[in-house]
C-alpha cells in the first residue's frame, strides 16, 4: 500500500478539488520555485551574467515532476526551507556545465518569496473568476426580488419590513468590495531578488552593472511587480494578501450566515439548490455549501493574524517570523479559493421561498409596522397617546392573539384612518427599491 498524499485535503472539503487546491498544492509550489530559478537564469543569461546555454539547460530541467517533493520536504529540515535542497537537486539535474549558473547571486528567501507570490497570483485568478460568478448571480437575484417583501431582523427578532432584493444587493456589494481589493492586491504582488542581506551585492560580484535593472527584469519575466525595496523583512505584500483574503472570507461568510439562518426548517425562506445528505437521517438536506463557507470565514481571521504578527521581523532576515508565514498564507489562499467556488455554486442555485417570506410578515400580528404607526398616529392622537396606545395594543396582540389592525379599528379616534394601508408591510419598505437599483448600477 502506498502512503497517502498529505496534500489531498481529506479534512478540508471546503477547498478539496477546487482550482485553488491545484494552484496552491505542493506540486504547484514546487513548480513556482522552479519557475523563479529558471527566470533568474534567463535574465542573467540575457545580461551576460551566465552562459547563453544555461537558460535553456535550467528551463529544460525545471519541471516539478522531475523532482521528489517528499524528499525535498524531508531534507528541508536541515536548512529550514525547501529551497536549499531544491537548488542542490536542480544543479545536479542541469549538469556540470551549466550547474554553476543555478541560483547565482540569490538567497533562499528571494526564491521562496517570489514563488509564494507566483502561487498567490495563480490562485487568485480562479478566485476572481468565481467572485464574478457570485456577483452576477446576486445581481440576478436582487433584480428579480427587488420588491419581494420579507421581515427585516435585528438582534434575531423581527424589526421592520425589508426586501430580499436589498439583501441580495447588499451581499453583492460586499462581494464587489472583495473583488476590487483582491484584484488590486494581485496586481501589486512583487518579485523578490536582493541577495543575502538585501543589498544585491552578490550580483555586482558576478558582474552585474545594474543589479536593480536585473531585479526589474526578473520581475517582468515572471509577470510580477518590481519592488521598490527588498522586502525580506518589510512584509507589506504578505500583510496586503492577509487583509484581502480575510476580508473576502468574511464577505462570503456573511452570505453563508444569512442562508444558514433563513434556511432553517422553521423559517425556510431560502434553501440551497442541492443540499447534502446525512449519514444517519435520510430526510436531511443539509446546507453544505453554506456550512463550508462559514467554516472558512471562521478560520481566516486567525490565519491572517499570524501573517500580521510576522511583520515584526528582526534584522535583514528573521528567525521564525518568515517561516511562520508559509503555511497560513497557503491555507488562506486555499480556504478563500474553496469558499469562492462554493459561494458561486450556492448563489447560482439558491432557492427563494417568496410565500414563506410573505407569510412570516404576519407572525407578529402587524407589529412589524409599529414604527410606522408611531409616526403616522402621533399627529392624530398626540405623541404621548400614540405611544401609550401602541404599547398597550402590542401587549394585547400577544395575549389575545388578535391582529394590530383589528385592535386599532376599535379606536373611535381612528375611524377615518386607512388602517389597511398603514398596517400593510409591503407599504413600509422605505427606499429599499431605490437602494437596490443604486447598488445594481455598480459594475
Amino acid at each position: 500500500m502506498t502512503s497517502p498524499d498529505p496534500d489531498t485535503g481529506l479534512l478540508a472539503p471546503g477547498w478539496a478539488g477546487s482550482p485553488a487546491a491545484s494552484a496552491a498544492s505542493d506540486g504547484a509550489l514546487l513548480q513556482a520555485l522552479l519557475d523563479a530559478e529558471s527566470a533568474l537564469t534567463r535574465v542573467q543569461a540575457r545580461s551576460g551574467l551566465a552562459p547563453a546555454g544555461a537558460a535553456e539547460a535550467v528551463a529544460g530541467a525545471a519541471h516539478a515532476d522531475r523532482f521528489d517533493v517528499r524528499s525535498l520536504a524531508d531534507r528541508a529540515r536541515a536548512g529550514g526551507n525547501p529551497v536549499i535542497p531544491l537548488v542542490a537537486d536542480l544543479t545536479q539535474a542541469v549538469g556540470e556545465e551549466y550547474g554553476p549558473s543555478v541560483h547565482r547571486g540569490a538567497t533562499s528567501q528571494d526564491i521562496l518569496d517570489t514563488a509564494m507570490m507566483l502561487v498567490a497570483v495563480r490562485t487568485l485568478e480562479p478566485v476572481l473568476a468565481d467572485l464574478d460568478r457570485v456577483q452576477r448571480a446576486l445581481a440576478r437575484l436582487a433584480a428579480e426580488h427587488r420588491d419581494t417583501v420579507m421581515p427585516g431582523r435585528t438582534l434575531t427578532q423581527h424589526a421592520v419590513p425589508t426586501t430580499f432584493g436589498l439583501k441580495a444587493a447588499g451581499w453583492r456589494a460586499l462581494v464587489l468590495d472583495a473583488r476590487d481589493r483582491t484584484d488590486a492586491v494581485r496586481s501589486a504582488l512583487p518579485a523578490q531578488l536582493a541577495g543575502a542581506a538585501g543589498t544585491t551585492a552578490a550580483f555586482t560580484a558576478y558582474g552585474a552593472q545594474d543589479p536593480l535593472a536585473l531585479t526589474a527584469a526578473f520581475a517582468q519575466e515572471l509577470g510580477l511587480r518590481a519592488p521598490d525595496l527588498p522586502w525580506h523583512t518589510l512584509r507589506t505584500p504578505i500583510a496586503d494578501l492577509a487583509g484581502c483574503l480575510a476580508f473576502t472570507a468574511g464577505a462570503l461568510g456573511k452570505i453563508a450566515a444569512d442562508v444558514l439562518v433563513l434556511g432553517r426548517t422553521e423559517i425556510a425562506e431560502l434553501a440551497e439548490g442541492s443540499g447534502g445528505g446525512s449519514s444517519a437521517m435520510p430526510h436531511k438536506a443539509n446546507p453544505v455549501r453554506s456550512t463550508l463557507i462559514a467554516a472558512a470565514a471562521r478560520r481566516a481571521p486567525q490565519l491572517a493574524a499570524t501573517l500580521y504578527g510576522s511583520m515584526a521581523a528582526e534584522d535583514e532576515r528573521p528567525a521564525g517570523a518568515w517561516h511562520a508565514e508559509w503555511e497560513p498564507l497557503r491555507d488562506l489562499l486555499r480556504l478563500v479559493g474553496g469558499a469562492a467556488r462554493d459561494t458561486a455554486e450556492l448563489t447560482e442555485g439558491l432557492r427563494v421561498n417568496v410565500d414563506a417570506m410573505r407569510r412570516h410578515l404576519g407572525l407578529t400580528h402587524g407589529l412589524i409596522v409599529s414604527e410606522r404607526l408611531s409616526a403616522e398616529l402621533a399627529p392624530v392622537l398626540g405623541r404621548a397617546r400614540a405611544k401609550e396606545l401602541l404599547t398597550e395594543l402590542a401587549r394585547r396582540t400577544y395575549t389575545e392573539g388578535r391582529s394590530l389592525s383589528e385592535l386599532l379599528a376599535q379606536e373611535p379616534q381612528l375611524k377615518d384612518v386607512d388602517l389597511g394601508e398603514l398596517t400593510d408591510p409591503a407599504r413600509y419598505t422605505g427606499s429599499a427599491g431605490a437602494l437596490t437599483d443604486r447598488a445594481l448600477e455598480r459594475r
